[in-house]
């Protein structure tokens, strides 16, 4: 999840918002988804009773040596596993280099450390930068069959986060998968272009450190899983809000080819409209752009000179670095050149992505959160007035008057409801019915919207002066225990659960989410309908008419 909010005051036209110095601190840390010669023997050994004991094996030999897990509710849980060495002194902006082997059995039942972030509304802060570790959940079972490898890819708008926040035994339990989560470098550590960390100890042009850890975990997967009991031949990668980003980016990069077969976007914002507080956003955004922010970044800690500034940077406290993972341009994805030659937007335009199966989707409120946390922050409740302004400040003076008298303050439970509708409509609901339609011309394309208009909120955040709804992130606790909330409460809610789950699952199985016992999920076509995922209910619903797209193809971007 990435809750960022936005400034009252109007200093943006058309397509950013501004966020007020004093608050962005608050709202960014808040940013609110073993084939080794040996291995063939391990993954059987992995399956194995203990001997004499009856109970499921917990050591498994990975290519860097043996770990031992623990048992939870008939699963197998192995956490803090290093798929990379500590990107720390001269490895800090270098890309991911082996993980040092071990001797003996390493215990692997606790996470290991955050990456680097700041403290936040709903996070934790981190100062330490040996972060680069990974987490297997595996269902017991008796099969020697290769199961389905699910690699999810955390949000939080590249700055906050943690592979350990999702608890995937439910997932992995119910789907019969293999559920892998992990840390990445976040911020500045992850995502900071400067000319003088080019080359050297990274592989490729600086500023998607991040991504090619990403990259690093999904090979990691590729050696190991077979001793899991997982199929390296059948890896979907998943991921919600940055998580999502990063699977856009994964479909384009060329050295991600090869390294997973599905994909499902959960609230992914890699095209269309860039709605983020000013020039701050996590969209994939031009090199330059980046390299502008990384530049300003090294001159506001006193690294300036270019010729000294690699060995300037690398020796600055990670306390000094992390404040700046969210100023300016924000942190994300840098595209043009290195990794990420060419734009997720354009590679889907013009077909040049991985052909892979895709579910993608959001939520029905997706903005709520943004706006209560904005407002928790400051502790300022969005006004008539204010609501006003912040359209004002998104959209041309002729267009502004125009939504205005379309989403009307009065109309709503509040203005801050408004606002939520407005950005919710423009930029998320239309958005990913374009990216839809983009998609499916190339590939098997399931589309979905959660609506569950009762999501539980967190338990930390307080809530806003009007309903929260299916906001940003909310369907994470219907496919993970959630540490940052508090998991569905009604009999309908966990059917959903149950639903979604086994959908995701399918998907993975299959690349296709269809199977008994559930509604029929078509795949989109060239449409407007898309799967509505509610309590109670599964059905149809027209995305376009909710969001009122044909209003919104009418405004200028």
């Amino acid at each position: 999840m990435n809750p960022l909010g936005q400034d009252l005051s109007p200093t943006h036209r058309r397509s950013h918002v501004t966020v007020r110095p004093r608050l962005r601190a608050l709202l960014t840390a808040l940013l609110c988804g073993a084939m080794i010669s040996g291995a063939a023997g391990s993954s059987k050994a992995a399956h194995r009773t203990e001997a004499g004991r009856g109970r499921p094996a917990t050591v498994v030999r990975t290519d860097a040596g043996l770990v031992e897990g623990g048992l939870g509710t008939d699963t197998r849980m192995f956490q803090g596993i290093p798929y990379a060495a500590p990107p720390v002194g001269h490895l800090r902006w270098a890309s991911p280099q082996p993980a040092a082997s071990w001797s003996g059995v390493r215990s692997a039942t606790e996470p290991g450390n955050r990456c680097a972030q700041a403290a936040g509304l709903i996070d934790q802060q981190s100062s330490t930068e040996d972060c680069l570790y990974l987490n297997v959940t595996t269902p017991v079972r008796s099969s020697t069959r290769a199961l389905p490898v699910m690699v999810w890819i955390h949000g939080n708008g590249y700055i906050n986060g943690a592979g350990s926040l999702y608890d995937a035994q439910r997932l992995a339990r119910t789907g019969k998968v293999i559920v892998v989560s992990f840390n990445y470098r976040l911020g500045v550590f992850g995502f900071l272009d400067h000319p003088a960390l080019d080359h050297g100890p990274a592989k490729h042009l600086s500023g998607n450190f991040g991504l090619e850890d990403q990259q690093a975990a999904l090979r990691w997967v590729q050696r190991n899983a077979a001793a899991f009991g997982g199929d390296p031949a059948n890896v979907t990668l998943f991921g919600e809000s940055a998580g999502g980003t990063s699977i856009c980016a994964h479909l384009v990069a060329p050295e991600s080819a090869g390294l997973f077969h599905q994909a499902i976007l959960q609230s992914a914002q890699c095209t269309g409209r860039k709605w983020s507080p000013g020039p701050a956003t996590w969209f994939p955004l031009p090199r330059a752009e980046r390299e502008r922010h990384g530049l300003d970044v090294a001159a506001k800690v006193g690294c300036s000179a270019l010729r000294t500034a690699a060995a300037c940077l690398r020796a600055k406290p990670v306390e000094e670095l992390v404040k700046w993972s969210d100023s300016g341009l924000g942190s994300g994805p840098a595209v043009g050149g290195g990794m990420l030659p060419m734009s997720p937007e354009q590679a889907f335009a013009t077909g040049h992505f991985r052909r892979v199966p895709i579910i993608q989707g959001t939520t029905r409120d997706e903005h709520r959160l943004f706006t209560a946390a904005i407002e928790a922050a400051t502790g300022e409740t969005t006004t008539d007035a204010g609501y006003r302004q912040e359209i004002q400040a998104l959209f041309a003076p002729a267009d502004a008057a125009r939504v205005l008298a379309r989403y009307p303050a009065d109309r709503f439970r509040s203005p801050g409801e408004a606002l939520s509708t407005v950005v919710t409509d423009w930029a998320w609901g239309c958005t990913v019915l374009d990216r839809d339609r983009t998609l499916d011309r190339h590939v098997p394309t399931y589309a979905y919207e959660f609506d569950d208009d009762e999501a539980p909120w967190f338990s930390t955040l307080k809530k806003p002066n009007f309903p929260t709804g299916a906001f940003h992130g909310s369907e994470l606790q219907y496919l993970f225990d959630d540490e940052q909330l508090p998991g569905p409460a009604t009999p309908a809610q966990h059917q959903l659960a149950d639903t979604m789950m086994r959908y995701w699952a399918r998907f993975a199985h299959t690349g296709d989410p269809n199977g008994p016992g559930a509604a029929p999920w078509p795949r989109f076509g060239t449409g407007r309908y898309v799967q509505s995922l509610r309590p109670g209910r599964t059905e149809r619903t027209d995305l376009a008419q909710e969001h009122q797209c044909g209003f919104w193809n009418t405004i200028a971007n």
